[in-house]
């Protein structure tokens, strides 16, 4: 398997597998807020992120097809994203789940995020996001 950054050959793929508008996708690919895992040759999974008040890594979205899931590709996705925000010289990484979804909480904090606080959005969604955050800080390289 193989990660790298995602590219515009890579729209139509994303655009049927990730939730965002096709203009949304097309942006953060120009920004160089995606990896895309492969294998054999085929897109498996990606990670989307953003940055949280302009500097703060924030992983918005990470998926895995279903028949790819459960084989390490989601935390292949995070590893490399994670690698590359130590090189850019981020000192957090930050992404959130709802307060619901014990299998998300429980990935996050197996990769080293800590729960930081919560906000209800209710009116757009189930339950309450629980936001978490990394300390990247002494990761440094070099």
């Amino acid at each position: 398997m193989t990660v790298r950054r995602g590219r515009f050959e890579d729209l139509p793929w994303l655009v049927e597998h990730d939730d965002a508008g096709e203009g949304w996708i097309a942006r953060c690919i120009q920004h160089g807020e995606y990896f895309v895992a492969e294998r054999d040759g085929e897109c498996v999974g990606f990670l989307r992120f953003s940055r949280f008040w302009g500097k703060i890594p924030y992983m918005d979205m990470i998926r895995v097809l279903p028949s790819h899931q459960c084989a390490g590709v989601g935390t292949t996705l995070f590893r490399a994203w994670e690698s590359a925000m130590i090189e850019e010289g981020a000192q957090h990484l930050m992404t959130s789940s709802e307060w619901a979804e014990a299998e998300p909480q429980a990935w996050h904090r197996r990769n080293g995020f800590q729960a930081a606080g919560s906000i209800d959005f209710r009116i757009v969604q189930p339950s309450p996001e629980i936001f978490f955050l990394k300390d990247i800080s002494g990761a440094r390289k070099g």
